[in-house]
């Protein structure tokens, strides 16, 4: 069962809410810096995220499951549509980028999903999914809508991209911060994010992966795809980390 959007919009109001914006934001920033002449589509509850390309984009909409709810924009506001995860009120190929939060883990069916957000997307379009970390702290306590619904490891993610003819291009974790009241206050989250990400990279309370959709279908197993997530894996330093702009993300 999906969160209440009013629950959803309650957590971003709060101290751990806004920490968990702050730390995502700053890895979608270096991964998707421009995207002038770019349509944007959120999916589950990503207005707190879709701000940042507001009026920056060509066009961003936020699409949010019947199930969860929907809030109105303001006049300002990201464009809201509500209805049927599995059947997107949109054309085909339309959206360049696709942004995934609050989506996958209270989702009633995932192959369906991840179908229609293959549809929708363009050819060499990307898709960025955020969802909670099986090895994290954030997915054991139900304090935050991160620790409803299933929570996902890098290897199951994979197999879903996989199956749903996505390839994985960049992995990483954020919100190393415990979900306490104490260690969400600005500073001491910052201290956490900077020292996690060095010394246990993948024990961060969120998963964040991006993939994309090439024009030539790409069935699992192909070697195409298992050499393009080698070639992120050797790293020391995640592929989505604020400190360092990956050479394709200058491509937009």
């Amino acid at each position: 069962m999906r969160r209440d959007v009013l629950e959803l919009d309650r957590f971003y109001r709060s101290r751990q809410g806004r920490t968990a914006r702050r730390m995502i934001g700053r890895r979608l920033g270096p991964i998707w810096p421009d995207l002038r002449d770019l349509d944007v589509l959120g999916i589950g509850f990503t207005n707190p995220y879709l701000d940042r390309w507001q009026g920056r984009a060509r066009r961003c909409v936020s699409f949010m499951p019947a199930a969860q709810g929907a809030i109105v924009p303001g006049p300002d506001g990201v464009p809201t549509a509500l209805g049927d995860e599995t059947r997107l009120p949109f054309r085909e190929a339309l959206f360049d980028r696709v942004l995934l939060v609050h989506a996958l883990e209270e989702a009633e069916s995932l192959p369906a999903l991840l179908r229609e957000v293959w549809r929708v997307m363009a050819p060499e379009g990307r898709l960025m999914i955020v969802s909670p970390s099986r090895a994290g702290i954030w997915a054991l306590l139900d304090s935050t809508p991160f620790g409803h619904g299933r929570p996902f490891s890098r290897g199951q993610l994979t197999r879903l991209l996989d199956d749903a003819l996505l390839v994985p291009t960049a992995w990483s974790n954020a919100l190393y911060a415990p979900p306490w009241g104490w260690s969400t206050h600005r500073r001491i989250s910052n201290l956490w994010e900077e020292v996690g990400e060095y010394a246990w990279p993948a024990l961060g309370g969120l998963i964040m992966v991006e993939a994309v959709k090439h024009n030539a279908g790409i069935t699992p197993g192909l070697r195409t795809a298992r050499v393009s997530r080698r070639a992120l894996e050797g790293q020391s330093q995640p592929a989505l980390s604020p400190r360092r702009v990956p050479s394709r993300a200058k491509r937009d």
